[in-house]
């Protein structure tokens, strides 16, 4: 089940909120857990299992590790969790990439490849394993407590808004609101809940699916036919549709989550108007990004290590396993160090000319940025290599692939969506919109337009097949 689907919104959320609001604020969480599961096993039944059998055995190992005092016990019971969380994760994601790459060796020196039946990969199994360790890693620092029952700490894990794509929620930063959070369920926090939910469903129906059945047009097209105009347009199409579409699902799970209380930490702000690349990854996946720092790049040394070359190569390596934790497949690996390369050289250099040439300096930020999207999309070197080349290589238009009035619309809008925040009103609106408390004024202009919004998202599905959510599949 996903978010932009006709059978969830007007099927699951409806009888969700209706028996949730009905119910004693005893069993509200239980309500929680209930749609929780359902709502997962609708898409996936079968490993439904998986994440109930590893969280059993994960909650009790983590309370053994709690109980004890003994250091070596400690991290014995660590280790036993983290390869747990991580075996599972390598076996169902990176297995076959392995295999793959092993018989492709094997093949060249003449030797008989390894037989493996394909694993089918679980609906969002990165995200939620990233909580199982943000789980272990925190109770062992001794951060937070564990949770005082198994079903609590299933909730934390398998909390529906936030399962599928994140937000990756810190346990130490979540904890307490598994208890209290129906204190902060008020009238004002389910509407602005609701306006959040439909702002995302807009971005992600209205925007990131038309320009995204482009972008997949263009990219499924051989290279060597592509003319350059096609090849910039699926570039800068794709750009806008991970954006919309990621960024789309993060407000969708903010919104549900205030609509019960929860506090979400935001996910994005504004990545295309970043000023430097490092700029952009404190505005893109932030979650991810302050994941990454404190539990990867911190322990590896953060900035506090004695040499420069240390400190960049410790920013490469986060890099390339941030790439490598997007997708099991070589073009991945070279988005990450395609990035990881830029923060390095403006750490170097490039920051100190950036910073003096001020806010236009988001156009070398949104250029490089297009470029590695190209790998990001196509996963594998050489064809990213052969669509790069066409775009920087002048070939004709061949009119084999043309913008309808739909596409050039709403490519116009997303456009200025994406940059509008570069100005001090485009700034304030957004303030005011998602931020700032609501007088009832703006509560009625927030209901027309969501009402609005939910005609034409509605719409647009039911005549639409193209409706997928590209971070399902991390």
């Amino acid at each position: 089940m996903v978010f932009s689907s006709i059978a969830f919104i007007f099927y699951f959320l409806p009888l969700f909120f209706f028996f949730y609001y009905l119910a004693d604020k005893r069993f509200k969480n239980s309500i929680i857990l209930a749609g929780s599961i359902l709502f997962y096993a609708w898409g996936a039944p079968k490993f439904i299992f998986v994440i109930l059998g590893t969280t059993v055995i994960d909650f009790y190992v983590v309370r053994m590790m709690d109980a004890t005092e003994r250091k070596p016990l400690r991290k014995l019971l660590l280790c036993l969790s983290l390869c747990l969380n991580l075996g599972l994760l390598f076996y169902f994601k990176y297995s076959n990439f392995f295999v793959e790459n092993i018989n492709t060796v094997f093949q060249h020196m003449g030797v008989k490849p390894l037989s493996w039946t394909k694993l089918v990969l679980p609906i969002g199994i990165s995200f939620y394993t990233f909580e199982t360790l943000t789980y272990v890693v925190d109770v062992y620092r001794r951060i937070h407590k564990p949770l005082r029952n198994f079903w609590d700490y299933q909730l934390y894990i398998i909390l529906f808004p936030k399962l599928i794509a994140g937000p990756i929620i810190r346990f130490h930063e979540f904890a307490d609101q598994i208890y209290d959070h129906t204190s902060f369920e008020t009238v004002d926090n389910r509407l602005r809940g609701l306006y959040r939910f439909f702002i995302g469903l807009g971005k992600k129906v209205l925007i990131a699916n038309v320009i995204g059945e482009s972008a997949d047009a263009i990219f499924k097209m051989p290279h060597d036919v592509l003319s350059t105009s096609s090849a910039w347009f699926g570039a800068l199409s794709y750009t806008i549709q991970i954006y919309f579409d990621f960024s789309g699902y993060s407000d969708m799970a903010i919104g549900l989550g205030l609509m019960m209380g929860f506090r979400f930490p935001e996910n994005f702000n504004n990545p295309y108007t970043a000023v430097s690349v490092t700029d952009f990854w404190r505005r893109w996946h932030i979650t991810l990004g302050t994941w990454m720092r404190n539990y990867l790049y911190i322990p590896l040394g953060g900035n506090r290590v004695n040499s420069k070359w240390k400190l960049y190569f410790n920013l490469w390596i986060v890099f390339l396993l941030s790439g490598l934790w997007h997708g099991a497949a070589w073009g991945f690996i070279i988005w990450g160090a395609y990035h990881g390369f830029f923060l390095i050289v403006e750490r170097l250099f490039l920051g100190k000319w950036l910073a003096k040439i001020g806010k236009i300096s988001f156009i070398y930020t949104f250029f490089v940025v297009l470029i590695g999207w190209v790998f990001f999309r196509i996963e594998h070197l050489q064809p990213s290599l052969g669509y790069i080349h066409r775009m920087f290589s002048w070939h004709a238009d061949n009119r084999k692939w043309i913008p309808d009035t739909e596409y050039i619309t709403m490519l116009i809008i997303a456009l200025f969506f994406s940059f509008f925040t570069l100005t001090s009103v485009g700034e304030k609106i957004q303030q005011k919109i998602f931020y700032k408390d609501y007088s009832l004024k703006l509560h009625f202009t927030m209901a027309f337009v969501t009402l609005l919004l939910c005609i034409l998202c509605a719409g647009r599905i039911t005549v639409s097949t193209f409706n997928p959510f590209i971070y399902f599949r991390f």
